[in-house]
C-alpha cells in the first residue's frame, strides 16, 4: 500500500510539475517589421503568457497533492477527485487554439513590460540612441510551441490518472508519517512481581530479591 502511495504521489507530481516546465517555454513567436532603419523585432510568447489557466491548474492539482498526504479516508478520496478534474481543466486549456491576435497582444505587453520599457509606435533618445522596442505594422506568427503543448498534455493526463487513483484507493493508503506495527506483535510481557514468600526466602539467604539474576552473575 505505501508503496503504491508514493508512486502515485511521484506520478501526479511529475505531471503538475511537467505542465508549470511546457507553460513556460516559448509556443510562439511575433515577428514585427518596422520602417528602415529600424531592425526586426522577433518577441517570443510563452505558453504561460497565452493559457496562465493550465499553469494555475497544475500549482493547484501540488496543492491537491500535499492535502492528499496530509488527510485520510473520504477526505482524501474528495481531493483526488478534486485533482483529476484540474488536470482535465489544465488539458483542455492547453489544447484551445493559439489565435493570432492573442500572440500579438501577449508579444506587445511583453515588450511594454521590458527591462528598458517599449513602444508600440517607435521611440528614441535626444541623441538618437534607441531605448525602446519599436513594435510596429501588423505582425506576424510563427507557431514553434507544438511539442510543449504535448508536453502539457501528457502532464495533465498524469495528474488526471493521479487523482483517479487516488479517489479509488487513497481511502486504504496509510497516513504519510504515521508508523505502524506489524500484525500480531505483542507487548513483552512483564516481570512478576516477587511475591512475599521469596523475598524472605532471599533475605534469609543475604541476597537481595530486588536485584536482578544478571547483575548478580
Amino acid at each position: 500500500m505505501r508503496r503504491e502511495f508514493t508512486l502515485v504521489l511521484l506520478a501526479g507530481a511529475a505531471g503538475a510539475g511537467l505542465v508549470v516546465l511546457a507553460l513556460r517555454q516559448a509556443w510562439a513567436h511575433a515577428v514585427f517589421t518596422p520602417p528602415k532603419p529600424l531592425p526586426v523585432q522577433d518577441i517570443p510568447v510563452t505558453g504561460q503568457q497565452l493559457v496562465p489557466l493550465a499553469g494555475a491548474l497544475g500549482l493547484a492539482a501540488l496543492a491537491c497533492l500535499a492535502a492528499v498526504i496530509a488527510t485520510r479516508s473520504v477526505i482524501r478520496r474528495a481531493f483526488g477527485v478534486l485533482m483529476a478534474v484540474l488536470g482535465a481543466a489544465a488539458a483542455v486549456a492547453a489544447a484551445a487554439a493559439v489565435r493570432t491576435p492573442a500572440v500579438l497582444a501577449a508579444a506587445r505587453a511583453s515588450a511594454l513590460d521590458g527591462p528598458l520599457g517599449g513602444s508600440t509606435t517607435g521611440g528614441s533618445s535626444a541623441g538618437g540612441a534607441v531605448h525602446a522596442v519599436v513594435i510596429a505594422g501588423p505582425g506576424q506568427v510563427i507557431l514553434a510551441g507544438a511539442p510543449w503543448r504535448a508536453a502539457v498534455l501528457a502532464g495533465a493526463a498524469a495528474i488526471v490518472l493521479a487523482g483517479l487513483a487516488t479517489a479509488w484507493r487513497g481511502p486504504r493508503w496509510p497516513a504519510m508519517g504515521v508508523r505502524f506495527e506489524r500484525p500480531g506483535r505483542t507487548a513483552p510481557a512483564r516481570r512478576p512481581e516477587a511475591d512475599s514468600a521469596t523475598m524472605w526466602e532471599s533475605l534469609s539467604r543475604d541476597v537481595d530479591p530486588t536485584v536482578d539474576d544478571a547483575t548478580r552473575g
